[in-house]
């Protein structure tokens, strides 16, 4: 044996075992529900177990067909992409799951489980592979056969040694972007690539181009066989789909989907009826009844479907994993869709704000859920969640803060909207009012020429990043200038400040200001009068957030760490005496403790500090990467990148209110 590899495998299979299982006992998330699911996958001795497959390196598991789900396992680093989920149809305790990385898209794994999920290992020989599709062979379940972007991987003994089967010096099969496998020989293999597709008959001693009746330089994102005649192929590529009735020796477009549909990301067959054929498109689900001679759109045309799940039971049971709306389901064959997301959180929250009239009230925003995110509102801890995004039209929401009469102001990718208290719909106050003084030509030397004051009005369509909402006047940091408004928002002046204007933060302190961008700060100390540029190091790249202590200090959140002034912004120092050296995603402060409370980005950790900042102390570990935090009625409640709200447990011995008494 060589000890050397099986070290290497032990080192995987445990690091991979202990993190599925710290992960499992963390805060509980409370929603919204939805967002982006990736893949989806059933049991098949069991259809009522439903996987669930994230872009964040998390599987979610349903016990009862979809309808709701819970944490399951999370493989990798929250950049790895599980596009699929494989379970032997012999031996459903025997999962696979492919992985590639957003942050490194040359980089992947495939992970086998041989205990239902219970433990995972990361298998060496496709480590560091950025696996794209994957598929497992209906007649021999130990033949599992990958597409990487460097070419195509076998297995024939259930993944524990693998072999590349397309040749090295084949230099067009590569970016494997799809995989499928005869469901009566394992040797012949179908693959999609980023410029048309290919396939072996002999397990891949020989390949060929099957390209004829396609359009050249076709992507092809799903191949799928025939269930019940391997001379059926279906293929989807960007310009249209495809169908071979002689196993890919000749392709016919199939006609009847719109060309701005081609983009078809998926294609599953009916596994009760081979003529019944889903297409997962950029626009909507289509469907074919006739074996792709007519097709109908299905679903509304805003949804981008990344799967498409038949239960084998009943075909009229079908999941689609979307990107934004979650798991949407269909209990009479395609025919409607209702939201399915119960348990299933996938949000980018950018600001967590309690109702000052109603601490059983907390409203959200999120970013890049488009018309299916916006704002949200539970009154319930997060049992149920309902959107108050209309009039928003789609856009992103990077702060919400809630005005002195209860009304929410909310800053998006593009300006500024306000819903008044108990209103339904959104309106824009992004008019911005400014003075221009000009001087005529003087008809006669005796009389002197006045000034003439226009007043020119616009409308602000800037990226608004922070809000801060006095009695007196309200602020806007945005990425054209820093704005204030006398009047509630109703106008608004200012515009660049010392000739910096993308401004990402905005703190107040009744006539100290603080402005940030990612890589300077500036402050006033006479309401905005006049202004001073701080004095930072110039390695800070990436300023998150600026605020201030009850004794002047400012600090400030970025990924190069945290940085305090005592001084009122004329020296600073890095703060490292408890705190991470870098990746701080937010410090705020919390009155009704009389503290600090800080974040990370790289750490499920909140840190406390109980003298403006210059020491901290570690609390409790919630498990995921934060953003920012709050307290609500005692608790921690923090905003995460991609998981949505999660708050504390009522049990957890650091409570938000006895943390610092710890230390």
């Amino acid at each position: 044996m060589n000890l050397g590899n099986f070290g290497r495998k032990l080192l995987i299979l445990l690091v991979v075992a202990a993190a599925s299982a710290a992960w499992a006992g963390q805060w509980t998330a409370l929603g919204p529900d939805g967002g982006d699911v990736r893949s989806l996958s059933v049991d098949p001795r069991n259809p009522e177990r439903v996987f669930l497959g994230t872009s964040t390196g998390s599987i979610f598991i349903s016990g009862d067909g979809g309808h709701n789900w819970a944490r399951f396992a999370h493989l990798g680093g929250d950049d790895y992409v599980l596009d699929h989920i494989l379970i032997d149809p012999q031996n459903p305790k025997h999962m696979f799951v492919s992985a590639w990385s957003v942050e490194n898209q040359q980089a992947g794994d495939i992970f086998r489980s041989h205990d239902g999920g219970k433990n995972w290992e990361a298998l060496e020989g496709m480590r560091g592979k950025s696996v794209r599709a994957m598929a497992i062979s209906a007649s021999d379940s130990k033949v599992l056969v990958a597409g990487a972007l460097d070419g195509v991987y076998r297995s024939k003994d259930g993944g524990n040694r693998w072999e590349r089967i397309s040749a090295s010096n084949q230099a067009e099969i590569k970016n494997i972007e799809s995989i499928a496998v005869d469901p009566k020989n394992p040797d012949v293999v179908y693959a999609g690539t980023w410029h048309l597709a290919w396939k072996t008959d002999d397990g891949g001693a020989s390949w060929r181009h099957i390209n004829k009746g396609m359009i050249d330089d076709s992507d092809v994102f799903s191949v799928i066989v025939d269930s019940t005649n391997s001379s059926i192929v279906y293929a989807s590529a960007c310009s249209g789909i495809y169908k071979s009735e002689s196993a890919g020796d000749l392709f016919h477009k199939l006609q009847g989907i719109p060309f701005s549909a081609r983009r078809t990301r998926v294609l599953k067959q009916d596994p009760s009826n081979p003529n019944t054929v889903y297409a997962g498109t950029t626009e909507g689900l289509w469907k074919t009844l006739d074996g792709g001679k007519t097709w109908k759109r299905v679903s509304n045309p805003e949804v981008v479907v990344n799967d498409v799940l038949i239960d084998p039971r009943n075909s009229n049971r079908v999941l689609l994993a979307t990107d934004r709306s979650g798991v949407l389901a269909s209990d009479d064959g395609a025919q409607t869709f209702s939201a399915s997301n119960h348990g299933y959180t996938h949000r980018y929250v950018s600001s967590i704000l309690t109702d000052s009239n109603d601490p059983n009230t907390i409203m959200v925003g999120v970013v890049n859920d488009r018309e299916f995110g916006g704002v949200f509102v539970t009154h319930n801890n997060g049992q149920e969640w309902l959107q108050k995004s209309s009039g928003l039209g789609g856009r992103d929401v990077f702060t919400l803060k809630q005005a002195a009469n209860g009304a929410l102001v909310a800053g998006t990718n593009r300006g500024m909207f306000i819903l008044d208290r108990n209103g339904s719909q959104w309106r824009p106050i992004n008019t911005v009012v400014a003075e221009t003084k000009t001087k005529p030509v003087a008809r006669s030397k005796k009389k002197a020429a006045k000034l003439v004051v226009q007043t020119v009005r616009s409308t602000l369509d800037a990226r608004v990043n922070d809000l801060e909402l006095t009695a007196k006047r309200w602020f806007a940091a945005t990425s054209s200038g820093l704005y204030s408004s006398s009047d509630q928002g109703k106008t608004w002046i200012g515009g660049p400040v010392l000739g910096k204007t993308d401004f990402v933060a905005v703190e107040v302190s009744s006539d100290l200001l603080a402005v940030a961008t990612r890589t300077n700060v500036l402050y006033s100390k006479d309401g905005g009068s006049s202004w001073q540029q701080a004095p930072l190091s110039s390695y800070v790249t990436s300023i998150h957030g600026v605020t201030f202590a009850p004794n002047g200090e400012i600090l400030i959140a970025s990924r190069e760490g945290a940085f305090r002034s005592a001084d009122g912004g004329g020296n600073w120092e890095h703060v490292v005496n408890g705190l991470p050296d870098k990746n701080i995603s937010s410090i705020t402060y919390d009155a009704s403790s009389k503290r600090l409370l800080a974040t990370s980005s790289a750490s499920g950790v909140v840190f406390e500090s109980r003298d403006g900042g210059r020491v901290w102390h570690r609390g409790p570990d919630s498990g995921y990467p934060l953003r920012r935090i709050s307290v609500v009625r005692g608790r921690f409640v923090a905003a995460t990148p991609f998981d949505g709200v999660i708050v504390q447990p009522e049990n957890e011995s650091e409570s938000a209110a006895a943390i610092g008494a710890s230390n």
